[in-house]
């Protein structure tokens, strides 16, 4: 419409220069007056409509009641609500309003003149397949003086696990996902049970873990695998352990799962001053610890500290990079690392063993001032590591994105990646990589991380057929703003699965069919 009213105002103005009765100043206070008159009408806003309803692109709880759709209604005057009628494939359909007050969808309703907010909420059954998708369709409002409002809203629903939601199995909050799919086809997730709070180390929190044994349709309720519990006396709240890695040899089924412990130190945080300090010493550097399973994750060792074996003495931190390893064709077990060097400065790196896990050779730091990291396998067999870096809280631009580094001899060297800092945007955080053959041979790599510059929202997946230069297709799990982190798997030759903090609850789990990237 601007161009229109453009060329309005400039026909009115020649007009008034060919006006014989004109004077100067009229012409000037008449020009004025027509372009202020026809631009604001260009530039104003449209009446909003009196109903709007949309579906937020959000995980669908099973087996819990969801919001379906939110609605907008505005009124010039009272009226009374009589029924809603709304097409979908959830059941127990109930009308919340803004003083999460539930109403019936045929119970009448008094409503004022204003503007009204609603959610249409639903229910799924715990049984419903994660691969169904729900349907929502149109929302029409009846009023008691026989008018109606309609519109036309189409939605479709991915449905999801909640694996965790803050309060259950008598923990505050779980976050820091790690998923892998162990040698028997069992689905393994671990992650931090944060007992008190959201809060990150110095805390009470353990390594936790649920299971699946259906292809990720139902999980076991959290149970903790790693706590140091009272270690030398310290309470819990300073004996905490965070930031899990889990990894599966392929050739013997053996699950290891290593996370970072820290003794003492209250009220600081391992990646900060002084919350981790060069040397070995418990209490004073933070701890590398591992625990592992040789029966699918249903019993565990006691916590085995291999922090003398890995750590060089005057690096101010070394942990797992939390998410998952890789085995690789040769049987190289290979977990993503990071740290903090001998200035405290923040770097990312791997390492790797050939004897099953019993030795360890780390690599050369690939990038400084990166931290949490994931690597996967490029189709010519060399490894790329993905990088959180810390250069994206400032760089917002074309600039920003994932550090990507290759290495071709197991991190002795790097080289910079066709698409560091350009190919997957972030807002500093956590991300999730893995690679995978498909069905026609070809070799794929699979990300998924916060798909924003700015903020931890638009939980997505995507998928490259070029060892990462490009990412040509992606699915979009959850628009709204959860804390972001994830981990991929994949479930079979198929189906992906991802267990990821939602919006809808501390950790869920879904699965896409593999050929929707395709």
């Amino acid at each position: 419409m601007r161009p229109l009213y453009l060329s309005i105002v400039s026909i009115a103005i020649d007009a008034l220069e060919f006006s014989s009765l004109r004077s100067p100043i009229m012409t000037m206070m008449t020009r004025y007056f027509l372009c202020w008159t026809l631009l604001t009408s260009a530039w104003a806003d449209e009446p909003a409509p009196p109903l709007e309803a949309r579906a937020p692109v959000v995980p669908i709880l099973t087996g819990c009641e969801n919001a379906l759709a939110e609605i907008t209604l505005r009124l010039d005057e009272s009226r009374t609500l009589s029924g809603i009628d709304i097409s979908s494939d959830a059941s127990e359909l109930i009308l919340v309003d803004e003083a999460e007050r539930r109403h019936g969808l045929d119970q009448p309703l008094e409503l004022s003149a204003g503007e009204h907010h609603f959610q249409i909420t639903g229910t799924i059954s715990p049984e419903t397949s994660l691969l169904t998708k729900l349907e929502t369709k149109g929302v029409v409002l009846k009023f008691a003086d026989g008018g109606s409002l309609k519109t036309n809203l189409q939605a479709t629903h991915r449905l999801a696990f909640p694996v965790h939601r803050q309060g259950e199995a008598d923990c505050h909050t779980t976050r820091i996902p790690a998923l892998v799919r162990s040698k028997a086809g069992t689905l393994l997730g671990v992650y931090d049970m944060r007992y008190n709070s959201p809060k990150d180390l110095q805390e009470d929190i353990d390594i936790g873990l649920s299971r699946s044994t259906d292809g990720g349709q139902s999980w076991d309720v959290p149970r903790a695998i790693m706590d140091m519990g009272e270690y030398g006396g310290k309470p819990q709240k300073e004996n905490g352990v965070s930031d899990p890695n889990i990894l599966v040899d392929p050739d013997t089924g053996r699950i290891f799962v290593s996370a970072v412990w820290t003794y003492g130190k209250p009220n600081t945080h391992q990646w900060k001053g002084k919350g981790s300090e060069p040397g070995f010493e418990i209490g004073v550097t933070a701890q590398f610890m591992v625990v592992t399973s040789d029966d699918d994750g249903l019993t565990w060792s006691a916590p085995q500290n291999w922090t003398r074996r890995l750590k060089q003495e005057d690096w101010w931190l070394f942990a797992p990079a939390p998410g998952n390893g890789i085995a690789l064709d040769d049987g190289t077990l290979v977990m993503p690392t990071q740290g903090r060097d001998r200035n405290g400065f923040p770097f990312s790196n791997l390492m790797w063993s050939r004897d099953q896990g019993t030795t360890w050779t780390l690599s050369s730091a690939a990038r400084d001032d990166t931290t949490e990291c994931a690597v996967a396998q490029l189709s010519d067999g060399a490894l790329l590591l993905s990088m959180r870096d810390n250069r994206n809280r400032t760089l917002k631009g074309h600039s920003n994105g994932r550090a990507l580094g290759v290495t071709r001899d197991l991190g002795k060297t790097w080289e910079v990646h066709p698409g560091n800092h350009s190919a997957l945007p972030e807002p500093v955080c956590m991300a999730s990589l893995i690679s995978h053959t498909l069905p026609d041979g070809r070799h794929a790599l699979l990300f998924s991380n916060p798909h924003d510059q700015h903020a931890r929202k638009n939980i997505t997946i995507q998928i490259s057929f070029d060892d990462g230069k490009t990412w040509p297709n992606k699915v979009l799990l959850d628009e709204d703003s959860g804390r972001g982190y994830s981990s991929l798997v994949m479930v079979d030759a198929e189906t992906i699965g991802i267990l990821y903090e939602s919006s809808q609850a501390n950790l869920v789990f879904q699965k896409i069919l593999l050929n929707e990237l395709m």
